[in-house]
């Protein structure tokens, strides 16, 4: 495929994108469009399942169209925000409901009464996640018995129930029900060592079986569009979720390598090899990819609020007047003059899980202003991963240096202050959209353009950044005791 194109498909939280990149891993065009996010009511997080097809069928096709058509594109790799739940009708191929987020928490109190019933360590043992309403089987059962609609498929066994690469890859194909391990893994539904989703796992949740997909690999031939969509048949090759592809994209394929993205939330995963994760830190584990039925798996740590709490300022607060303005901001004092955010907006995910959480803005003085709160919202970023840094070490998995991406990495200033405050090397590809990268790299290698990923790797790497520690140890332990003065608080 030396003179074709990879199509990925990267469906975020807050938008969806088509990118074109070539064989060698190079960026050939984007098309991107936002998505509508609704807020019912405080903790309730939802997307429109049509909307998220038709904004991703447009893009693909200006993608399609710029490529020159249909039979220049190789193969398609679709990465998505994970454990976003979509309930469809098989008979239509309609939304019966909207998409629950994955930072939806209105399943908190059912996570609490499964725990208090005992059930935590039988699913962390089976699945290697938590019972918190950020995944996704909790999030089934609520739509099955809150949504007639929902309700009544299920009754009729016209019930679909699936994450976004199962809805893109049903809509695109024209009806066929998949899954990807990779996305699969984070629906509490998945042994970590079992091929399919468990009856058993699906009966503890009230989720229907018969209403999910097959389990896949995350590389392959997924099957083909639909013709009429883009004027051909183009095929499936590649589906994973997006920070199993960042880590995949950052390169991270052999065990303890790490990485960190920095999107609408953060989220570290080492490769963990072949052998099953275990974490007695409250740490995840999950399915990195599947190659041919054998799997490679990651220990996780999730922060739900990164890049969200900048937006928040931004939209919410008026606080700035774009993103970017946030390094402009941080370089121009010293420091946040006591200023500490812990940004809980949705919750504190690992180490703390802590789904009642909620925001905290500490050391305000009448000398507090928009700089200090700018740059105390990107030291959050460091204080987050720094306590996700302490739980990897004490299970086992200590970093040496971490990669980074994503949208927030692009911050040169926050970049630096992560590296300070860990005191460890942090390096950043010159080209941080991983994410799409890693589904590029799976396509490839799905498509037979590349035996297997290593090689794929090795012939789509660009260069890297380096971020070297400079903060002297006073510094940073002043930094952490305000920060853990300011997370008791929560």
């Amino acid at each position: 495929m030396s003179d074709r194109f990879l199509l990925v498909l990267d469906e975020g939280t807050t938008s969806t994108r088509a990118m074109l990149f070539d064989a060698h891993g190079k960026p050939h065009g984007s098309a991107h469009q936002a998505l509508t996010q609704h807020y019912p009511q405080p903790g309730h997080v939802e997307h429109d399942a049509t909307e998220i097809w038709h904004r991703t069928l447009a893009c693909a096709r200006e993608m399609v169209g710029e490529a020159g058509g249909a039979d220049r594109i190789a193969a398609i790799g679709i990465t998505n925000q994970r454990e976003t739940v979509v309930a469809w009708c098989k008979q239509t191929g309609e939304p019966l409901a909207r998409a629950l987020v994955w930072q939806d928490r209105r399943t908190a109190d059912h996570c609490l009464t499964l725990r208090e019933a005992g059930h935590e360590e039988r699913v962390q043992h089976n699945t290697g996640l938590l019972l918190d309403p950020y995944f996704s089987g909790t999030k089934m059962r609520w739509l099955v018995e809150n949504e007639p609609a929902v309700a009544a498929a299920a009754q009729a066994g016209t019930l679909a129930l699936g994450t976004i690469e199962s809805w893109l890859v049903w809509k695109l194909t024209g009806g066929a029900h998949l899954s990807d391990a990779s996305n699969a893994s984070r629906t509490l539904l998945l042994p970590l060592a079992g091929a399919q989703f468990d009856p058993a796992l699906c009966d503890l949740f009230g989720v229907p079986t018969a209403a999910l997909g097959e389990v896949v690999d995350t590389h392959g031939n997924f099957g083909s569009t639909l013709p009429e969509l883009f004027g051909a048949p183009i095929p499936i090759c590649g589906l994973v979720g997006d920070q199993q592809s960042a880590t995949i994209g950052q390169g991270c394929l052999s065990p303890g390598e790490t990485k960190a993205t920095y999107g609408t939330g953060a989220f570290i995963l080492a490769n963990h090899g072949e052998a099953l994760p275990r974490s007695a830190h409250r740490l995840l584990g999950t399915v990195l990819m599947q190659d041919r039925g054998k799997r490679t798996y990651a220990l996780e740590g999730s922060v739900f609020v990164a890049g969200s709490l900048v937006q928040w300022l931004r939209d919410s607060l008026g606080l700035l007047g774009t993103a970017a303005e946030t390094e402009t901001l941080a370089r121009s004092i010293p420091d946040s003059g006591g200023v500490v955010i812990v940004p809980g907006l949705s919750g504190l995910g690992a180490p703390h899980w802590l789904p009642e959480a909620r925001g905290v803005i500490a050391g305000l003085s009448f000398s507090t202003g928009r700089a200090e709160i700018a740059r105390a919202a990107l030291e959050a970023m460091a204080h987050q991963t720094y306590d996700l840094a302490a739980a990897f070490a004490a299970d086992g998995a200590e970093w040496t240096s971490l990669r980074i991406d994503g949208g927030m990495s692009a911050n040169d200033w926050m970049a630096q202050d992560i590296a300070d405050l860990l005191d460890i090397p942090v390096e950043r590809p010159n080209f941080v959209e991983t994410t799409a990268l890693g589904a590029a790299k799976l396509a490839a290698v799905g498509c037979g353009t590349y035996p297997d990923l290593a090689t794929a790797s090795a012939a789509m790497r660009g260069g890297l950044g380096h971020f070297t520690p400079m903060m002297d140890g006073a510094t940073r332990q002043r930094r952490l005791a305000n920060w853990e003065r300011a997370l008791a608080a929560v």
